[in-house]
């Protein structure tokens, strides 16, 4: 499958004109720019998350039929004419009702704990940190392991995403049942990680299995976590949020972009939803259990867009609901349509860990440090 034609690099910023060290050659113009002309710098974008959504014959936006039915799972709230689908690819209108493929696209397989997770060093499967009644610090020697369940579908798309062969899925679809995924969970699964792509467009699906799970297993530990771009509708992440507080597992955000219409140049969605869903989980859920903590959060230190601005702006955020809430710097390497930034240097991460620190956030990790330059 043909990812993105090679184009020449740029250096100049199309709207301002200055030269800047790193310049996506597919966006085309600055952070600064997106920033604060994105009333000159918009086209660019749109023309970028165009190209993207046309090369896996997605929907370019959206859409917003006249006479078609409404989805609520996420911020996008698709309205789907007869035969089409939403955003994400997945969901589909026939004859006036959404249909699915009797199960959900995904793959799954196992990791030994501790296993390489955006909350591996807070969660007492990686550090065996004394949550009450269990403890995993030996893992590998007893063969404890996690569920892991990649999702093929998305509610945002990101230009960088570093899992973009997600989208495969919607071509060749794997279909499993949630019966079939959680009698995948044996005596030596601890806990199952549904992520992507995202969970969102198939959350049904995710719940489904977790309450199978948790139901089949009453006698021992099954931590379920949730890793997500945070754009469910909010009833959704309340339900998702209740089944991993009761499991003892966690909710991990990916807090991409503080200012919405870089959000939008690198996912092409607001991250309004995700934000409001992220303090809603502080001050509803979070109180209620702080060891091992419940909510966690990352971001992707996409070099020229993700700054010192950014960083700044969301750790200010979180330590407003939680200085405690742990935060991930996660090194960028350089993956679908930013294939031409370079991975994350080391200066830069630890600046930028300093960064969140200065601005109040206790807890801060830099991830994918191997990928660091």
């Amino acid at each position: 499958m043909r990812i993105v034609e090679e184009k020449a690099k740029v250096d100049k910023c199309k709207v301002c004109g200055k030269k800047k060290e790193h310049l996506s050659r597919e966006l085309e113009v600055c952070v600064d720019c997106i920033r604060d002309r994105w009333d000159k710098a918009e086209k660019y974008v749109e023309e970028a998350q165009r190209r993207v959504r046309e090369e896996f014959k997605l929907p370019v936006k959206p859409p917003r039929d006249k006479d078609g039915i409404q989805c609520t799972i996420c911020v996008n709230e698709c309205k789907i004419g007869e035969g089409k689908t939403g955003y994400c690819g997945i969901r589909k209108n026939v004859k006036g009702k959404f249909v699915d493929w009797g199960g959900a696209a995904l793959d799954f397989y196992y990791d030994s704990l501790p296993t390489n997770c955006v909350a591996d060093w807070v969660c007492p499967a990686g550090t065996g940190c004394g949550y009450p009644k269990f403890s995993y610090s030996e893992g590998p020697e007893y063969g404890y392991k996690n569920l892991a369940v990649f999702y093929g579908a998305c509610s945002f798309n990101c230009l960088f995403c570093q899992n973009w062969h997600y989208r495969e899925h919607l071509v060749k679809p794997n279909i499993v049942t949630a019966e079939e995924l959680a009698g995948a969970v044996d005596s030596k699964t601890s806990c199952i990680c549904f992520f992507g792509g995202d969970p969102t467009p198939q959350i049904e699906h995710a719940i489904k299995t977790a309450e199978i799970a948790l139901e089949r297993n009453k006698d021992r530990i099954i931590r379920i976590c949730f890793e997500t771009n945070g754009s469910m509708n909010p009833n959704i992440v309340r339900r998702i949020a209740e089944i991993s507080l009761r499991s003892g597992g966690c909710i991990k955000f990916d807090l991409k972009a503080w200012n919405e219409n870089l959000h939008k140049a690198l996912t092409g969605v607001t991250n309004k939803r995700t934000l409001e869903n992220f303090a809603m989980l502080a001050k509803e859920f979070n109180p209620k259990r702080k060891i091992p903590p419940f909510l966690v959060a990352s971001s992707l230190l996409i070099p020229g867009y993700i700054d010192r601005k950014e960083i700044s702006n969301i750790a200010k955020f979180i330590a407003s609901l939680d200085p405690d809430i742990p935060y991930s710097l996660l090194a960028f390497c350089p993956q679908f349509y930013m294939y031409d930034l370079p991975t994350t240097s080391k200066k830069d991460a630890f600046e930028l860990r300093d960064v969140a620190m200065k601005a109040g956030v206790k807890n801060v990790r830099i991830g994918n440090i191997h990928l660091l330059r």
